[in-house]
């Protein structure tokens, strides 16, 4: 006579993790070529229900009863930034911009740059904004 084999069914749960994924928005608060985290990711979970049959020990059949995403992703948002970075001349404190010729604005040059208000001189007046030579030009 031949054994009967040995059935088992059992009820197998298995968790998964589900990527996040990123969104990017651009901000025009930030300079351009800057990035700024504005939520970060969290993976998400999936939940997976298996009926599994064993004959004798060995699994001869599994079956998915049940998908269920236990947690959803929650989607990491990255700000990029958009403004254009001012360029001004490290030689004065306050903007400069950095040009062929830069003039006090309602003075008498002709540009093609021109500052509005006083700016200090912290290193070589290539302008020569500081007329009289008291470190504070267009005054």
């Amino acid at each position: 006579m031949t054994p009967t084999p040995r059935v088992e069914r059992r009820t197998v749960v298995e968790r998964r993790s589900i990527r996040y994924s990123t969104r990017r928005v651009t901000d025009p608060g930030l300079a351009r070529g800057t990035t700024r985290v504005a939520r970060h990711g969290v993976k998400g979970v999936l939940t997976l229900t298996y009926r599994v049959t064993f004959t004798d020990g060995r699994q001869t059949a599994k079956k998915l009863v049940r998908k269920v995403v236990t947690r959803a992703p929650v989607t990491r948002v990255v700000m990029v930034g958009t403004r254009a970075a001012r360029r001004c001349d490290p030689n004065y404190s306050g903007c400069v911009p950095i040009a062929s010729d830069v003039d006090c604005a309602g003075g008498g040059g002709n540009g093609p740059a021109y500052v509005s208000g006083t700016v200090r001189v912290i290193g070589s007046d290539i302008y020569d904004l500081d007329r009289d030579g008291d470190g504070i030009g267009c005054d």
